[in-house]
């Protein structure tokens, strides 16, 4: 018992770790060091996304229940992929000026969606998932204006309230071989761009890496359809 114990608060710590990679990004943000911030980043995400698979298989919920893992998940998550990424986006110059409020819309909007109880079902996203570190390292790179950055931040924050069903891609099982295949290529694109986000290679490879975002919405949506049919 000693021993899973152990294991079971391992998982919580390894969970926890986010926020000591946290730490890292608000010190390279204050450096303008934007490989540091999105590397960091990159492997906030791998520890979310394999955090809760180690918890599910050690049963770490029947093991400690005195502490709450998916409470801590959420404060990680929120301040990893939304807080953080909006004050990139001023702070490597994305939204300047007349712009800056815009930096607001996905603090505001991803509050609203952490806070809803069906902000997740068994298999999916309800609403626009906080995304925003994937789109702060996209804006980074192929830097658009600040009226277009602001255009799509507000379109991604209306989303949020738009009760869609997105890919869970660790629990979805539509074409789940396929999106966790297309997902590793993708995530391998990223972890390069993120190491040199300046480079003159990096702006073509981010172009290229588009498909998997297309590919997710597509399949979402077709997703979202299968779900409506079997409740509707």
């Amino acid at each position: 018992m000693r021993i899973r114990k152990a294991a079971a608060w391992g998982v919580h710590l390894y969970t926890a770790s986010g926020l000591v990679l946290a730490l890292v990004q608000i010190w390279a943000l204050t450096r303008a060091d934007a490989p540091l911030f999105f590397t960091m980043n990159w492997i906030a995400c791998v520890i979310d996304a394999t955090d809760g698979t180690l918890a599910r298989r050690l049963e770490v919920k029947k093991v400690v229940p005195e502490f709450d893992g998916r409470r801590l998940d959420d404060i990680v998550d929120y301040l990893t992929f939304v807080f953080l990424p909006a004050l990139a986006l001023p702070a490597f110059g994305l939204l300047d000026g007349a712009w800056m409020w815009a930096a607001a819309l996905p603090v505001l909007s991803s509050a609203y969606g952490f806070c809803q109880d069906r902000a997740k079902t068994d298999d999916a996203f309800v609403g626009f998932p906080s995304y925003w570190n994937i789109l702060a390292l996209y804006l980074y790179v192929l830097h658009p204006t600040p009226l277009v950055s602001t255009a799509v931040l507000a379109v991604l924050a209306l989303l949020v309230f738009v009760p869609i069903h997105y890919l869970y891609p660790s629990r979805t099982r539509l074409l789940m071989p396929v999106t966790v295949a297309l997902g590793v290529i993708w995530a391998a694109a990223m972890l390069a761009v993120g190491l040199a986000p300046n480079a003159e290679w990096a702006k073509p490879l981010t172009l290229a890496s588009l498909y998997y975002p297309a590919y997710y919405l597509v399949l979402s949506l077709v997703h979202d359809r299968r779900v409506r049919r079997a409740t509707g």
